[in-house]
């Protein structure tokens, strides 16, 4: 079988994009507050443009909109590096190994089934 001698070539390029992907992640809540403040300043830059380039509520509208989409980023890179709450609290207790025996639900009973004992609730016609 005939080596590629390309192979480690392409395998040195990956690991290098690898390790230089891993600089732009985003790991603290630090670092997301620093992209939310550069998405902010760009944002009101571009809203100034549209507010010079389009006079009256048009370019303010488009300003809004410009600022309002750093709300709704910065949600989202905030809600990636928190870490997921646990869904069950381990503590130090130990669950019951036997579970309490299914008495059924509280049901109403009907007047045919209770007979001769009388009735547990009343009928109604009082």
């Amino acid at each position: 079988m005939a080596q590629n001698p390309r192979f480690g070539v392409r395998k040195l390029m990956m690991t290098i994009l690898k390790k230089i992907g891993r600089l732009f992640q985003i790991k603290t809540r630090f670092e997301a507050w620093l992209v939310i403040y550069a998405i902010a300043l760009g944002a009101v830059e571009r809203g100034q443009h549209y507010v010079a380039l389009y006079p009256g509520v048009g370019g303010w509208l488009l300003a809004l909109a410009c600022t309002g989409v750093v709300f709704v980023a910065g949600a989202k890179l905030l809600d990636s590096v928190r870490p997921p709450q646990p869904t069950l609290v381990g503590g130090p207790y130990r669950a019951p190994v036997q579970r309490r025996p299914f008495s059924g639900r509280d049901r109403r009973i009907r007047m045919s089934d209770v007979r001769d004992f009388g009735t547990k609730i009343s009928s109604g016609r009082d």
